[in-house]
């Protein structure tokens, strides 16, 4: 089968697909024919060695945790789910032809598998960070970061729960976080000042590591009110780093939940053959993403 790999640490051009043997489905798992794969910031963090010295692979390496496809394999022990059956779900080296899943769902009707990918990891991950801010229906969150898929994720979570979004983006992106429900305004030179204009501020997320954990802390009065998922230096500011996954499944759920409720919905931005993972990686990479972006097998 085909799959994307990479053997040493670095830039996107370490990035090469590759024939190699297929997977197999274990006990508790299940093997899908990789229809989508979703592309997401940690997965070019693992290709740059970011983690190694905290969650060390091994090299050469597959690439990818999110994926929607078909079910061709089901372990032992797996039930409610079938050969055949259409599901999304998140498991390793998803850049490929096959892969295997440790957490999955069956897809909604009407969902296609580019968008179906797109979603678990971003999910997860929103649902994880809202939770570890400790904000609360009522109060007020500022999202710095916040047009990129967990961005998008977290605002439409919030305002399903009652919670006010503040978030910042590019110029080009306002319009879209209005349209999602958040106060919008830009980042750069007086952004501070435009947040407190907007309102008072109770928690924080930095979902672009751009450099702004010391602004976020002084707009929340306290380092235990802000989660950063995208800067390793967060913690020097008393700051939590989130980078440990919390229920795959329950995310799932919630996100068949909302999007049976018409509540949710991340566009894909772009869709790039499988061959193409290192233009994904460099546009991922650029950021001023809206939504998601996802490779196609």
């Amino acid at each position: 089968m085909k799959k994307v790999s990479f053997a040493e640490f670095g830039g996107p051009d370490v990035l090469h697909l590759i024939d190699t043997d297929e997977p197999h489905a274990g006990p508790g798992r299940i093997r899908v024919a990789v229809r989508a794969a979703g592309v997401n910031p940690v997965d070019w963090r693992v290709r740059e060695g970011q983690f190694q010295e905290t969650r060390p692979i091994e090299l050469p390496s597959g690439l990818g945790l999110d994926a929607a496809g078909v079910v061709d394999e089901v372990g032992e022990g797996v039930e409610g789910v079938e050969v055949g059956d259409r599901v999304f779900g998140e498991g390793a080296s998803t850049y490929a032809e096959f892969a295997v899943l440790s957490a999955w769902a069956r897809m909604p009707e009407g969902l296609t598998f580019e968008e179906a990918a797109g979603y678990p990891s971003v999910m997860e991950t929103a649902l994880r960070v809202i939770g570890e801010t400790g904000v609360r229906p009522g109060q007020t969150l500022l999202v710095s970061g916040a047009s990129g898929g967990v961005g998008s994720a977290v605002l439409q979570i919030a305002r399903d729960r009652g919670i006010t979004v503040i978030g910042t983006a590019g110029a080009g992106n306002q319009d879209y976080l209005r349209g999602l429900g958040a106060l919008a305004t830009t980042y750069g030179a007086g952004w501070v000042e435009r947040v407190r204009r907007l309102g008072h501020v109770d928690a924080a997320l930095d979902l672009a590591g751009s450099g702004v954990i010391r602004e976020l802390v002084e707009l929340t009065g306290d380092p235990r009110k802000v989660v950063s998922i995208a800067d390793l230096g967060a913690p020097e500011f008393g700051v939590r780093f989130s980078g440990v996954a919390g229920s795959v499944p329950d995310a799932l759920a919630e996100t068949v939940r909302l999007l049976s409720l018409g509540r949710l919905h991340i566009p894909v931005e772009k869709a790039y053959p499988l061959a193409e993972a290192a233009a994904a990686h460099i546009d991922s990479q650029a950021g001023h993403t809206r939504g998601r972006r996802v490779l196609i097998v």
